[in-house]
Formats: C-alpha cells, sequence, structure tokens
C-alpha cells in the first residue's frame, strides 16, 4: 500500500478542476511581426496555465484590421458560435486590449465585452489579468487602454498619409489600382524597372516605388481617341460614348460607355503624365469623401504621358468654358435674352436656343423652368415680399423672421411667396409651390399684376395640413381653385390671429 502521503496528494491532484475558456488573436500586417498569432498564443497560453485555465479552443484572424469586425471571421465566429451558444467554458481570453481591436469608437469594444458577459462568459486581457471583485479603478483602466487602441490606429493613419503624401510629391504612385488604360511599373531600391504588376499584386521590395506605364495598346488607342474627338473634333461626351459604342468597344466598368465614363478619361490628369493623389479619402473605415481640388497632390511630368499635357490642357478649357456658360448668372442672363427677344419662355425655345443651357440644365440648377423664369425678377418679388411681411407685422401682436419664413405671435407660421405671371401661350398663369416642412403652417401665395413692379391682385392661402399638392398653377379661368384658397385681402391671417372665423 502507497504511503498515506502519497495517496492523499494523487486524490488531491485528481480534485482540481480547471477553469475553462477560449481565447482570440488579431494580426495585422501595419505592425510588423512583433505581435504575431503565435506570439500571442505562447503568451495567453503561459498565463493561462500560471492561472489554472485550460484553452479549449484558439481563433485568430491574420492580416485583419482592427478598426471594426468587418472580415474578421474568426473574431465573429467565437462570438456567434461559441460565446452565444455554448455554456461549456467561462472566459474569453485575449493578450490586450488591442488585440481585441482599435474600434475608433471605443463604445464598440466595450459592446463585444458587454455581449460575453450577458452570455456568461469574461472576457480577460492576459496583459491586465483578471480584475479584482468590484475594483472601481479596472473599468476606469480599461476605458483608457481603449482610447490608446484606438488613437495608435489615428495617429498611424496619418503617419501613412503623409508617407503617400510624400511619395506623391516624389513622382511615384502611392497605391491603389491602375487607372484604365494604364500598368504598374515596380522599379527596384536603385529606381530601375523591376516588373509589372499584376491586377491585385503588391510590391515586393519595401524600397521600391511604382510608377505608371502606358497598359493595353487597345486601351491606350481608346483614350487617345477620346480626347481628339472632344478636342479636334468638338464632339461632345454624349456623342463621343455613343462613337464608341457603336463599334462595341466596353468601358473601364466592362459595360457600354456613358457620358460619366467619358468625362471620367477626359479630367483624369494621370493621362497627362501626372500623379494626382488625395482626390479622395477613406480614413479609418469612414464612408469615401471626395476632396476640395485645392487640396490635392498632383506631380505633373512623373511618368510618360498617354495624352499630352497641352490636349489635356485643351480639354480642360472646355469644361472650364461650360462651367462658366452654367453659372446661375449666366443661365439667367441668357434666359432673360431669350425673353427680351420672344416676350415668352418654353422649354422647346430653350431647347433650340444656341445661347442658352438645356432645359434639364434649368430644370436640375432652379427646380424647373417655371422657377427659373421668377428668378429673372427677383427685384418685384422681393418687393412684394417686404410689403406683405410689413401688412402682417402691422397687425401682429409680435412677429419674428425665422430662416425664410415669419412666425406670427409665436402661434404659427407662414411663408410668402410672391409670383410674376409666366406667359402661356395667349394666356398667362402664376405658379406657387406650398412648402411641406413641419416648421411651416401656411405658405401664402401672392400673384403679382405683371414682372416689373407688379401690384398684388390678391392672395392664395395654402395650409399644410390640407394641401398636399407639390405645386400649383393659378390663371384667371381657375375659379375652383380661387374659390377654396383665394382671399382679396389679409383677413384671414388677421382672423387667425384672433382666432376668429375666416373670411374670403
Amino acid at each position: 500500500m502507497d504511503a498515506w502521503w502519497k495517496s492523499s496528494n494523487a486524490q488531491q491532484k485528481e480534485s482540481i478542476v480547471l477553469k475553462r475558456a477560449v481565447a482570440y488573436y488579431r494580426h495585422s500586417a501595419e505592425i510588423g511581426q512583433e505581435n504575431s498569432v503565435e506570439i500571442q498564443s505562447d503568451q495567453v497560453r503561459k498565463w493561462a496555465s500560471e492561472h489554472g485555465i485550460e484553452i479549449i479552443k484558439e481563433f485568430s484572424d491574420h492580416g485583419k484590421s482592427g478598426l471594426s469586425t468587418e472580415h474578421r471571421d474568426a473574431f465573429n465566429d467565437m462570438i456567434d458560435n461559441w460565446v452565444k451558444k455554448r455554456d461549456d467554458f467561462e472566459f474569453v481570453l485575449a493578450l490586450d486590449v488591442s488585440r481585441w481591436g482599435r474600434f475608433q469608437d471605443i463604445d464598440l469594444s466595450a459592446v463585444y465585452c458587454s455581449e460575453c458577459k450577458k452570455h456568461g462568459k469574461q472576457v480577460v486581457f492576459t496583459t491586465i489579468g483578471i480584475p479584482k471583485k468590484d475594483d472601481p479603478l479596472y473599468p476606469v483602466y480599461l476605458a483608457f487602454e481603449r482610447y490608446r487602441a484606438a488613437q495608435y490606429s489615428r495617429e498611424l493613419s496619418e503617419k501613412v498619409f503623409k508617407g503617400c503624401v510624400k511619395v506623391a510629391q516624389q513622382g511615384y504612385r502611392p497605391g491603389g489600382p491602375p487607372p484604365y488604360a494604364f500598368h504598374r511599373m515596380m522599379l527596384n531600391e536603385q529606381k530601375k524597372p523591376d516588373r509589372i504588376l499584376q491586377p491585385g499584386q503588391r510590391k515586393a521590395i519595401q524600397n521600391g516605388r511604382v510608377v505608371l506605364v502606358p497598359g493595353n495598346p487597345d486601351h491606350v488607342a481608346i483614350v487617345q481617341e477620346i480626347f481628339i474627338l472632344f478636342v479636334e473634333k468638338s464632339l461632345n461626351e454624349r456623342q463621343i460614348a455613343g462613337v464608341l459604342n457603336q463599334r462595341g468597344l466596353f468601358s473601364p466598368a466592362g459595360r457600354q460607355w456613358s457620358d460619366a465614363s467619358v468625362v471620367n478619361v477626359l479630367t483624369n490628369q494621370q493621362y497627362a503624365g501626372a500623379v494626382v493623389y488625395n482626390k479622395t479619402s477613406r480614413k479609418l473605415k469612414t464612408p469615401i469623401r471626395y476632396n476640395p481640388r485645392d487640396t490635392w497632390v498632383i506631380t505633373p511630368g512623373a511618368y510618360d504621358p498617354i495624352v499630352t499635357p497641352e490636349v489635356f490642357t485643351r480639354a480642360q478649357s472646355v469644361f472650364d468654358a461650360r462651367k462658366r456658360r452654367y453659372g446661375r448668372e449666366e443661365l439667367l442672363k441668357r434666359l432673360t435674352g431669350l425673353y427680351e427677344k420672344y416676350a415668352i419662355i418654353t422649354s422647346a425655345l430653350v431647347k433650340e436656343s444656341p445661347d442658352a443651357a438645356s432645359p434639364a440644365t434649368y430644370c436640375a440648377r432652379f427646380g424647373s423652368m417655371s422657377r427659373a423664369f421668377q428668378q429673372m425678377f427677383t427685384g418685384a418679388l422681393k418687393k412684394a415680399k417686404d410689403y406683405v411681411a410689413s401688412e402682417i407685422g402691422r397687425s401682429a401682436r409680435l412677429i419674428d423672421e425665422h430662416e425664410d419664413f415669419l412666425v406670427v405671435n409665436q402661434n404659427f407660421t407662414i411663408l410668402i411667396q410672391p409670383s410674376v405671371p409666366i406667359p402661356c401661350g395667349y394666356d398667362t398663369y402664376w405658379e406657387f409651390r406650398p412648402d411641406q416642412r413641419a416648421s411651416v403652417d401656411i405658405t401664402l401665395g401672392v400673384p403679382l399684376s405683371s414682372q416689373e413692379h407688379g401690384e398684388i391682385l390678391g392672395y392664395v392661402a395654402l395650409p399644410r395640413l390640407t394641401v398636399r399638392n407639390s405645386a400649383f398653377r393659378l390663371t384667371s379661368t381657375n375659379d375652383a381653385l380661387i374659390e377654396m384658397h383665394g382671399y382679396s385681402g389679409l383677413q384671414l391671417i388677421k382672423d387667425i390671429m384672433d382666432g376668429g372665423n375666416t373670411h374670403g
């Protein structure tokens, strides 16, 4: 028979029950190898062994960003299929807070810890250890570590951006896929051509650089033809797209050419041999943002162009001339010229005029042709609006101007909307657009007798709660509309102030 002490120790060893855990490791290429999955695993296993914890499952995301859980398949598998569905372990181990994630919203880090806690598992960061029960300093320290993890990504993002700016200023490509008709050429450490990089392939030399070189000869010829048709033949982008599509040629997206895809080629300075960087930005998983042109990093003459800088400059001159032509003031000036010549404005007339933009341009800029016509007479509109506001103010106890409407006696709101008569064949009409904002109670239409210094003919009251039409056209023969909404004076507004009945 064994000695009593041997028997006792054996029984005691058998009675020890290890606590169980799963472990999570994450490594992204941004930080080299000092925190590789293998190193994390060794350190977490050592800590678990020292604290009597058995790791029953390990999850690892290699080369994954910690800014979100997107594409972190192992992390999501751990949460969804182990933390939420199994009850045979009590800890989730990670080396430190940064391996759990570098969430820019630090509350997200806490959310996933809380999700584990809700299902009976405690997240333990082994560099910190298991917190003492009711330790008041642990949440503070944890919040600080989450902030540090997020701040690291912000600082790294800024360093990467500055590095890319420097690379672009030196005439090299900072990154990203090449534009249509280009290849990426990798240069070695002596800045000599090494090889063409295939789609998705990255440079293998740390100190190497990348430049653009003309690619598929057929694509190069298409780009050159686009510029020739635009600059030499004076075809617009729609006509150019039609020419290319008739020949069965595909756009960079592998579809038919469109106005937009042609414009993208014509305005891309890279085709003239310039490095262009920071046109858009998307830092730390935020949505893509289009940056102002004065923030772009442009380095001309960085590599062999597909079109000459002179041809590219001529193309931009065409676009600049369009912008001057289609500015708001210029659009109204040309519309005024048509009205003075023909005493009428119609979409067909505008469309046929070589001096005016298309009706679609006026609708896009002003909302409709009718609203563009109104903007030709802002002086008369402002005079009428000021007069009506003054008359309402005479009867009101208190009147405030807020945004573009009036607040009357802090009780209801009025939007004053004058309208000049719009010629239409042998007749005229006045257009009003009832405002559907919740802050506007009544749109008060004010028809004027003429375009210049017009007298007020009456009032059209359009309450938001009862009028759902997006636009009203008032004519002299529209008796039903006048009967329902028309008033000869401002008695309606005065009655609302007094809480009395209305009179038409």
